[in-house]
């Protein structure tokens, strides 16, 4: 069987290369640092892996054409190597970055390679390390030619979903593999905040000991809820600290940190114009639990609300459970929308159905109701939008009286609750025939005579008023 290359051997690129090498495809690996090299030598254990310490040696040891699997981290890193590679690769060659890049680097270094006959691919892994080893969700794209040549090795690597089939499957041209990845990140930072917003509800509003909300967790798992990120909650609140006995939740310092897909997904929506409030909300909630010492500082001086009995559990369980549940959706539905605005934008004909099915195992925002996202746009290729399918709209429907007071009440009590807030904000605007915009146009043209549409003309025609002489 051929030889494919790892080209940096960190956590990512080890349990990678392992993950190969357990499929039967021998392992060139290769890292500029020589302790990763060692480790790597320690990790091998018999299996066909061989650590190279140059990049003559290691592109010697490669078969025609060669195949190389980057895992560095994303940025000038990716183009120190691609420099450092023209010396030894030859047209033909497949070189797949598999790191976080972003989907605009991408597309450049798509076209850079084609110049000089090689083969690019940007390709999206989520699964962490323990994924890397065992199974994680692959999302590659860029040149198409480059596909029959590795999709063996991928779709072998990758997880596989509950009915076998492999969480791999082909994105489309330039950076489509790397841009649905991005979006992965933006739904999953969503994921994390709102079930965050949901155990601090329950655990200031109503009482519940961490403890008490593994036990619930775990209930919420077995259900609709069911996924990575419920169950890997379940088992952190269960958890105790073996230096003071507190639970381990208890201490580790309220401070989120990031790597910034979420920003760039933020940051996309708003070229495109696609709305995701939520993943937004998701991603400055991290910015304002940054700013620790300005918190402990206004939380001295700054007038809290008014003070409530605490709620019973057996009001709030329940109705927490559902407002985290349609946020969700709505989540999935701008996360999705986001990503057919882009296809649509750079031309990438993304498969909507295919990137949920994808979603199903090994990657960190692996969920139960993926298999529903799959079937909505497998029956209908052109939704528009989540909401709009028959189960989610009844979901979201049976669930809305609970969100909305879960909302209100966190609003009365000073829980902060951002992105649940968002979603339900998103649901509300996005269900709305008439919204308030038509006030906005009016404020723009009177101060800058940009004009407006009528609604009693048709679309496309636009008027301006002289609101100074009225």
């Amino acid at each position: 069987m051929e030889r494919i290359a790892v080209v940096g051997l960190g956590v990512m690129g080890q349990n990678l290369a392992l993950n190969l090498a357990g499929k039967g495809f021998p392992v060139a690996g290769f890292d500029l640092a020589e302790a990763q090299r060692k480790r790597m030598r320690e990790r091998i254990e018999g299996r066909p892996v061989v650590v190279y310490d140059s990049w003559r040696a290691l592109a010697a040891a490669l078969e025609r054409p060669r195949k190389l699997l980057l895992m560095v981290p994303a940025g000038r890193a990716v183009d120190d190597v691609l420099q450092q590679l023209q010396d030894f690769l030859e047209p033909g060659d497949v070189v797949v970055d598999g790191g976080n890049s972003h989907f605009q680097d991408t597309e450049r270094r798509v076209r850079e390679a084609a110049e000089r006959g090689w083969l690019f691919v940007g390709t999206g892994i989520s699964g962490g390390e323990q994924g890397a080893l065992l199974g994680p969700a692959v999302m590659p794209g860029g040149n198409p030619e480059a596909w029959p040549l590795i999709r063996p090795m991928l779709e072998a690597i990758a997880a596989k979903a509950p009915d076998g089939e492999p969480c791999c499957k082909w994105m489309g041209k330039g950076g489509a593999g790397h841009f649905v990845k991005m979006v992965h990140n933006g739904i999953e930072y969503g994921d994390m905040q709102m079930i965050c917003e949901a155990y601090w509800f329950l655990r200031t509003a109503v009482g519940l000991s961490p403890a008490k909300l593994a036990e619930v967790f775990a209930a919420w798992n077995q259900g609709e809820l069911n996924s990575y990120l419920i169950e890997i909650t379940s088992d952190i609140l269960r958890r105790t600290d073996p230096e003071t006995g507190r639970p381990i939740v208890d201490v580790v310092l309220d401070t989120a940190g990031q790597k910034g897909t979420g920003k760039w997904t933020s940051q996309t929506a708003l070229d495109l114009g696609a709305p995701a409030p939520t993943i937004a909300e998701a991603v400055f909630a991290r910015f304002l639990s940054a700013l620790k010492e300005e918190r402990v500082t206004a939380s001295k001086i700054l007038p809290p609300a008014s003070k409530k009995p605490q709620c019973e559990e057996e009001d709030w369980v329940e109705p927490v459970r559902q407002a985290l549940y349609t946020s969700k959706i709505c989540s999935y539905a701008q996360g999705f929308q986001l990503l057919s605005y882009a296809s649509r934008e750079y031309d990438f004909n993304l498969d909507l159905a295919a990137v949920a099915s994808i979603w199903r195992a090994g990657c960190i925002i692996r969920a139960q109701f993926l298999d529903k996202i799959r079937e909505a746009f497998d029956g209908d290729p052109g939704l528009t939008n989540l909401l709009l399918a028959p189960y989610f709209r009844e979901a979201v429907g049976s669930g809305l009286d609970a969100w909305r007071r879960v909302v209100a009440e966190g609003a009365l009590r000073g829980v902060p609750l951002p992105a649940l807030s968002s979603a339900l904000a998103y649901y509300d605007a996005y269900r709305s025939e008439v919204l308030p915009a038509n006030l906005l146009q009016a404020q723009r043209d009177y101060f800058g005579a940009h004009r407006f549409e009528r609604i009693d003309r048709p679309r496309g025609e636009f008027f301006h008023v002289e609101w100074q002489s009225l």
